[in-house]
């Protein structure tokens, strides 16, 4: 297959996620299949929470549609136009999937597609049907794809490289059991805000869309707040508000019941509005239904400290206070040129 037509599947695949939001699902007639895959995938998506108790409808949506607008023709060539593909020799790439978030692991599934590999997904237990969803439909529109897409259930086997996404600990397994393959190994990560107290409400409450969409289980979830000394949190919590509904989520309620419990047995100090608690603490990875904070004097040193902790840190959010920092609300919706862990996919497929 060209190029192009790597390409052109994919936008199929962009314009049959497009017809599925959460306030409007709309069969357009223009789509490819639909006739074999619109309803199955609208069961489907409602059934996604059965599978995964954190996958309600809501979060489901929003991760296709994040999708169906990156999946354009516009943004694939803009994506790919740095790197020379003609010179990739074809290999068998195996993915060890997450299952934190819906579809986390389809950029990996993208990146090795749409380079010429051929892929061997292992999924997590957490997410087992949504990705194999969409290779049913892409194969449909490009029956070629059927001899490169695989999904294994058993131990992978026959693969020249390999992308691991797990935790710290499951993370030092697959460098020992990959360490004869080229590998992108993904451990644990974390993001950040940076606080001034000037922010914005609107600027604030985007910050709530950071820290509680998905639940706060994505490693692009904001789960720690540097703030100036004698910050006052009371325009934070006057903004975010908004995202009281969130505790009537039975899951995310326990959680927020058990660690609360757990804090005040263990006399930490906290800031509470009901449904989100404040723990001044030097980590960044926070609990479900936490955000930690810690103050700091001045911007220079924290700059300086973020980049000494970059491997423990995703994204930074702020207003322009650091370097590559990402405007409040959009760490849900990279860019296909926004790698995980910064570590270019594309350079390590057609180098590797």
């Amino acid at each position: 297959m060209t190029l192009e037509t790597k390409k052109s599947v994919f936008v199929e695949l962009g314009k049959f996620l497009n017809q599925f939001s959460e306030n409007q699902t709309l069969k357009n007639p223009a789509v490819l299949h639909n006739e074999t895959f619109f309803d199955a995938f609208v069961d489907l998506i409602q059934l996604s929470q059965s599978h995964n108790g954190w996958y309600t409808p809501e979060q489901v949506y929003f991760s296709i549609q994040s999708w169906a607008e990156a999946l354009t023709e516009e943004n694939l060539s803009q994506w790919l136009s740095a790197y020379d593909l003609q010179k990739n020799k074809v290999k068998n790439v195996a993915l060890i999937l997450a299952g934190n978030i819906p579809l986390v692991g389809f950029h990996d599934f993208l990146s090795v597609l749409i380079t010429g590999n051929n892929v061997l997904v292992k999924t997590s237990s957490n997410d087992q049907h949504l990705l194999p969803f969409l290779a049913k439909y892409i194969i449909t529109v490009e029956p070629q794809l059927a001899n490169k897409i695989k999904f294994i259930e058993g131990k992978l086997e026959n693969f020249d490289a390999v992308i691991a996404t797990g935790s710290n600990n499951t993370a030092r397994y697959f460098e020992f059991y990959f360490k004869d393959k080229p590998s992108i190994i993904r451990k644990s990560r974390n993001s950040v805000a940076i606080l001034n107290g000037f922010e914005t409400k609107e600027q604030l409450c985007a910050l709530g869309e950071d820290i509680f969409r998905y639940f706060g289980l994505g490693c692009r979830n904001v789960s720690k707040l540097f703030v100036p000394k004698d910050y006052s949190f009371v325009a934070f919590f006057e903004a975010i508000f908004e995202y009281q509904d969130v505790i009537h989520y039975e899951k995310y309620a326990n959680n927020y019941d058990y660690n609360k419990a757990v804090f005040l047995m263990s006399n930490f100090k906290l800031l509470d509005n009901g449904f989100l608690t404040l723990k001044e603490d030097p980590s960044h990875a926070s609990p479900i239904s936490s955000v930690f904070y810690e103050y700091y004097n001045n911007i220079e040193e924290l700059e300086a400290r973020i980049e000494l902790e970059s491997e423990q840190i995703q994204c930074v959010v702020s207003n322009d206070l650091v370097k590559n920092s990402i405007a409040f609300g959009q760490t849900q919706k990279p860019a296909l040129w926004n790698y995980a862990d910064n570590i270019d996919t594309i350079s390590f497929l057609i180098t590797t």
